[in-house]
């Protein structure tokens, strides 16, 4: 299963809107300008995601994981090399990055970095769909990437189509990037895809 041209478009747009809000709240929190850019968009079965990570991310990855359940149900994650996180959350913050490690400071920075992300974009999905998203406490670990799918996917078997988002921020006249990885199952995936195409049909009538 692969996302059409105009699918891709209405996904990116979305999570673009969802970006734009988080990056407000991110800026207000801060009291620094953040803004979030979606280069590209990619879908995969889950099965092929630990080794596409692997080949992008070098290294252990902090990820920011939250479940969602409702008629859209599976799981999301913010995803990004400890050394980028360690980067992110000085630049968030008025100190710099830890040389010895991404430290509890760094932690919080990112779990609240993750939380303000999965909401908005997730909360656009809910939208797009009508639906009320009830969202679990995130989780953030630092393990290998390749790990983190496989222990979410041994947990919800029925999980099998990611949605895989590169995601640029730019704070303080610097860039750094991560990954958005969202984890459906077929029944959630369909009702997207087929809102999907639905909202690309009001955009483009006159």
């Amino acid at each position: 299963m692969e996302l059409t041209s105009p699918q891709t478009d209405a996904l990116t747009e979305l999570i673009n809107i969802g970006y734009g809000r988080a990056a407000g709240a991110l800026s207000e929190l801060t009291g620094y300008r953040v803004n979030l850019e979606v280069p590209r968009i990619g879908m995969h079965p889950i099965s092929e995601i630990p080794p596409l990570l692997s080949r992008l991310v070098r290294g252990d990855v902090a990820t920011v994981t939250q479940v969602f359940s409702g008629p859209l149900a599976g799981t999301a994650m913010l995803m990004l090399d400890e050394k980028t996180a360690m980067v992110l959350s000085g630049l968030l913050s008025d100190a710099n990055s830890n040389p010895l490690g991404f430290d509890a400071n760094g932690r919080e920075i990112i779990s609240e970095v993750g939380n303000i992300l999965l909401n908005a974009c997730l909360g656009v999905f809910g939208n797009l769909l009508q639906v009320q998203v009830t969202f679990a406490m995130p989780k953030l670990q630092v393990s290998e990437a390749g790990r983190v799918i496989e222990t979410v996917t041994v947990d919800s078997e029925e999980l099998q189509y990611g949605l895989m988002i590169h995601t640029r921020f730019q704070v303080r006249t610097s860039n750094v990037t991560g990954f958005l990885v969202i984890l459906l199952g077929i029944t959630s995936l369909d009702r997207l895809l087929r809102e999907l195409d639905n909202w690309e049909t009001r955009q483009t009538a006159p």
